[in-house]
């Protein structure tokens, strides 16, 4: 739909980083908040959002999740608990301190789980939400998405110390790296990060090692990295090696389930598709609504 034009400004996909988004929100309850960063359309998915909203917001279409006016980067649906993706690179981490505040303050149980990616890891904004959660044993998981190249350069040439985990032991917190293209070990590894963090322990940051097949953005054609490193990672799709999972343990699956999902996902797809090209644009007066809140 990008390529057809009818979606506008960036899009950055999250192909190939399923198993870190759905494996993480998997260990949360309904309640619990999730704060992330601009290649969040899998989170925001993952947490409950209706697709075809959330493909009207894509299009910019008056039924989007935001009327239309956040776009790509700026997904966000309090019905869910998905408290928004964040085009500034770590600035969604301490508006997701800020909730751990209120959750902590209220004593209502609830975690908030914050993804952002490697680039986020050198921004003051992380070192800031790291110390600050640390200190008041905030509720929350720091879950840092490594898919190797920030924006465009390698991990390695911009970080003095590539195994980002470590960060945590100058703060306080355990902290833990996990395949993120397994969707099994994510849950498992959050879910104890979660528990913790409910059990009013403090902090933990995850740092799931992933890859996204394209680039930066549609825009960016990925020149800094080589095919045959991305045709190693794609061998280790996290879809297709669930599907493998699934299929060689006890719980009865077949390929005639999976045939089966894939149409239902066919399905909802095209129907997304579907309600945001036949959903009204905004009128321009609209322009005026929105601003202040109450």
């Amino acid at each position: 739909m990008y390529a057809h034009g009818k979606i506008g400004g960036f899009l950055h996909l999250y192909i190939g980083q399923e198993a870190t988004g759905v494996g993480a929100i998997a260990a949360l309850r309904p309640e619990d908040y999730v704060v992330s960063h601009y290649r969040e359309h899998g989170h925001c998915l993952a947490k409950g959002s209706e697709p075809r909203r959330v493909m009207a917001e894509l299009f910019g279409k008056a039924t989007g999740l935001c009327r239309g006016k956040g776009g790509s980067m700026h997904l966000f649906d309090t019905s869910t608990g998905f408290l928004g993706g964040y085009a500034i690179v770590a600035g969604g981490m301490p508006i997701a301190v800020g909730l751990a505040v209120a959750s902590s303050y209220r004593a209502d149980g609830r975690v908030t789980l914050n993804f952002f990616g490697d680039g986020a890891a050198n921004e003051g904004e992380f070192h800031e939400a790291l110390n600050l959660a640390a200190v008041w044993k905030l509720p929350i998981v720091f879950l840092l998405e490594n898919n190797l190249y920030a924006m465009g350069t390698a991990v390695a040439r911009v970080t003095a110390e590539a195994e980002l985990y470590r960060r945590a032991e100058g703060y306080g917190m355990p902290g833990l790296r996990v395949d993120g293209m397994d969707v099994l070990k994510v849950f498992e590894v959050t879910s104890e990060a979660v528990k913790r963090a409910r059990k009013g322990e403090g902090p933990t940051l995850v740092e799931a090692m992933t890859y996204r097949y394209r680039g930066h953005s549609m825009a960016d054609p990925a020149q800094y990295r080589t095919r045959e490193e991305e045709a190693e990672w794609q061998r280790r799709d996290p879809i297709s090696n669930f599907r493998r999972q699934l299929l060689a343990s006890d719980k009865g699956f077949s390929d005639k389930d999976f045939e089966k999902v894939d149409q239902e996902i066919g399905e909802v797809i095209a129907e997304a598709v579907r309600f945001a090209e036949e959903s009204p644009e905004l009128p321009l007066s609209a322009i005026y609504e929105d601003i202040y809140g109450e």
